[in-house]
């Protein structure tokens, strides 16, 4: 089972990639964002892609992913109930990988319904079986790309609340409440703040 690979980028459009590997091309499934960062690096560079084998009756695939966290992120997804392949590779094309968890730990199913391809029942299932599954997955690799700064500071805070042993959406909406207009407070002053909240002071 391929489980990493790294070569040259021979061609590249957006849901697949030719990676070159010791003379042996390998089509890779892609979602969207990880289009975008091979793009923005050029065909002819070097790539290193987590790759997740995928094997049918018919067919080998390999999806592949920058991080270990989108990778695994993705086969959380296909261990869902009517989700396979190639409707996880078009949820993450859909929303990044952090806003993704979010909003599965937030129950938010308009926000995952808007995804081209989630209906509501869709939704309803990612909810049921992911919301407790998903928050380890938050970290500095899973959230970097296309958060911005005030956004990685509340999710710290939430986990940091949530290795103090509250649940995430209960972390989640504490931080929400207390952060209020103060976009720039430090993790240490949110998770203080949203301590008080969730003790009622």
């Amino acid at each position: 089972m391929i489980g990493h690979l790294q070569g040259t980028v021979l061609s590249v459009r957006p849901q697949q990639v030719l990676l070159d590997v010791g003379g042996v091309g390998y089509a890779i499934q892609i979602a969207l964002s990880t289009y975008a960062e091979i793009e923005r690096r050029g065909v002819g560079g070097s790539l290193a892609l987590f790759i997740h084998t995928h094997v049918r009756d018919d067919a080998l695939l390999l999806f592949g992913f920058l991080s270990p966290n989108e990778k695994a992120l993705f086969e959380r997804l296909i261990a869902v109930s009517g989700i396979g392949p190639k409707l996880a590779q078009a949820i993450l094309s859909g929303m990044p990988p952090a806003e993704l968890i979010a909003a599965i730990a937030e129950a938010d199913l308009p926000r995952l319904v808007a995804i081209p391809g989630v209906g509501k029942k869709t939704a309803e299932r990612l909810v049921l079986e992911l919301r407790d599954k998903v928050a380890d997955l938050v970290t500095p690799d899973a959230a970097a790309s296309g958060v911005h700064p005030h956004e990685r500071a509340s999710r710290d805070a939430v986990d940091a609340l949530v290795h103090l042993g509250y649940r995430t959406p209960q972390a989640q909406r504490a931080v929400a409440a207390v952060r209020g207009d103060q976009r720039d407070q430090p993790v240490a002053e949110l998770v203080r703040a949203a301590l008080r909240h969730l003790a009622g002071g």
